[in-house]
């Protein structure tokens, strides 16, 4: 019985020494010193990469081919127009016929104004021979002073009558060749607005064409862009008619009134050297050409941050976080902001949970619109 109890003791003696030296084992320093240096996973974030496509983006309008310079003809007298001589489309050149209004009546304006001119004429003459006349017997002392001062009003009064009935047969001769509608310079009729037949008032617009051979693209621009368009700014024009053209322009023009019924802002663009393959009318499709300066990058504002008084950005550089200070332009479309300084095209920033990082922090990258 006592050998038996020396055994059962022996047996938990061993047991006891076999834990403690299992346990020891397990808490071994070298593990635990193992463990803590071992890296946690690197936290996924979105980030960009800066290129030309995080330049302020070019915006697309439509528009036409016009003339650099449009002008409305019509008559300068009211008539019926008897002859149409040019068509939508013709080319015309200085002095060139393009309509002609009946002359009848103005021609018996002017034949009725030279008769008035000539009556006035002789009346004229013959006053002026009777002061003549009485003016050599006035100094042989045959006449008076007063008898003579009434002959001098009268030549007088003939001259000035004289000179109005020749202005008024002036002016009639004028009218009379406002009957023929004629073009003041070379250019292209753009539309006709007025048949044979029709009675015309003065002035009322029957012919609209171009001046010169400058073209230029009509646009209009929505008031949310206006800011971002300047004179001066530069475009690429492409035609749907000539799918392999593709020629630059120039903003010229932008009106400082926006349309009351489209909110929009009426833009002509001037064409630089555009081909004899550019017709009025086609239609076309004008693109802003941006800088390429640095001030040009817009980023996200979700990926700035504000440290003090500065601005900054994180940069990844071989999976790892870097610091960034960047100088700030104005706000641009869609969340965006301006990057005037500190940024360059390939630098890779991180736009999403900027405030959690720290210098140096190793990462994992996804592009945007792949976040979990």
């Amino acid at each position: 019985m006592k050998q038996g109890r020396t055994n059962l003791f022996l047996t938990a003696l061993a047991f006891c020494v076999l834990t403690v030296v299992t346990t020891a084992g397990c808490n071994n320093p070298a593990d635990q010193k193992s463990k803590q240096n071992r890296p946690a996973t690197a936290p996924l974030v979105t980030s960009m990469t800066i290129c030309a496509q995080n330049s302020r983006p070019g915006h697309l309008f439509s528009g036409e081919v016009r003339g650099r310079y449009e002008i409305a003809l019509g008559f300068r007298v009211p008539g019926k127009i008897i002859a149409r001589h040019v068509e939508t489309g013709t080319r015309v050149k200085a002095g060139d016929l393009l309509m002609q209004a009946d002359p009848k009546d103005i021609q018996e304006a002017v034949t009725a104004a030279k008769a008035q001119a000539a009556a006035a004429e002789s009346q004229y003459k013959l006053a002026a021979d009777l002061l003549k006349r009485f003016n050599a017997l006035y100094e042989q002392d045959y006449m008076s002073k007063a008898e003579i001062d009434r002959y001098q009003n009268k030549a007088d009064s003939a001259r000035a009558v004289l000179k109005q009935a020749r202005a008024r047969f002036t002016q009639a001769t004028n009218q009379l060749t406002y009957c023929n509608l004629k073009a003041d310079d070379a250019g292209v009729v753009l539309d006709v607005r007025a048949e044979t037949g029709q009675v015309v008032a003065a002035g009322m617009p029957v012919v609209i064409m171009t001046k010169g051979e400058e073209r230029e693209i009509e646009i209009f621009v929505p008031e949310n862009q206006v800011a971002q368009l300047s004179p001066g700014a530069l475009f690429r024009v492409s035609f749907w008619a000539l799918p392999d053209l593709e020629i630059k322009g120039r903003l010229r023009y932008m009106s400082p009134v926006a349309d009351p019924v489209t909110r929009t802002y009426k833009t002509r663009i001037t064409l630089i050297a555009p081909p004899d393959a550019v017709r009025l009318g086609m239609t076309a499709s004008a693109v802003t050409i941006e800088s390429k300066a640095k001030n040009s990058i817009f980023i996200p504002l979700s990926a700035v941050y504000q440290t003090g008084d500065s601005p900054m950005v994180w940069v990844v550089q071989n999976h790892k976080t870097k610091q960034r200070k960047i100088r700030l332009g104005k706000a641009g479309n869609g969340e965006k902001v301006q990057v005037i300084e500190g940024l360059a095209a390939g630098d890779e920033i991180i736009t999403t949970g900027v405030h959690k990082l720290s210098q140096n922090q190793q990462v994992r990258t996804q592009p945007p619109g792949k976040e979990s």
